[in-house]
């Protein structure tokens, strides 16, 4: 699946990363959208810009938590996932792939800029947090 075309401002924002940090980032901005389109009930995201970096919302149907890219404080050789720090989307990161991925408190998913994707267990974590609210209502 091809990534829609990306909006002027969350453009500008890619543009200021680094290249290694922008081409990993842009990759998974891909993967969001693939994975998306893999769930019926995610429906249309929103892309826009949160505290000045590329994010990804189910508005539509409200059916996940919020997904920024991001750079690394101080780091050139990572990029970073962003999800909502009130969330359990990290923790379950690190029990589900605690070898897969570097992560940062309760917020953070690193990735390395070079090498290849990790787009398997990468897409996995990305879906939960597009379903984050479904999985939470089919729990209660």
């Amino acid at each position: 699946m091809t990534a829609p075309p990306l909006p002027r401002e969350v453009k500008v924002a890619f543009d200021a990363y680094p290249a290694p940090i922008r081409r990993r980032l842009l990759q998974v901005r891909s993967l969001i959208f693939a994975t998306a389109k893999a769930h019926d009930a995610v429906g249309r995201l929103t892309e826009t810009l949160k505290w000045g970096e590329p994010a990804y919302l189910t508005e539509d149907t409200g059916s996940g938590s919020t997904i920024r890219l991001g750079r690394v404080k101080n780091s050139e050789a990572h990029a970073a996932v962003l999800f909502n720090c009130k969330t359990t989307l990290v923790e379950t990161f690190r029990e589900r792939f605690p070898d897969e991925f570097e992560y940062r408190q309760n917020r953070e998913l690193l990735l390395e800029v070079s090498g290849a994707l990790p787009k398997r267990p990468l897409a996995i974590c990305l879906s939960l947090a597009l379903t984050y609210h479904l999985d939470r209502k089919a729990k209660r």
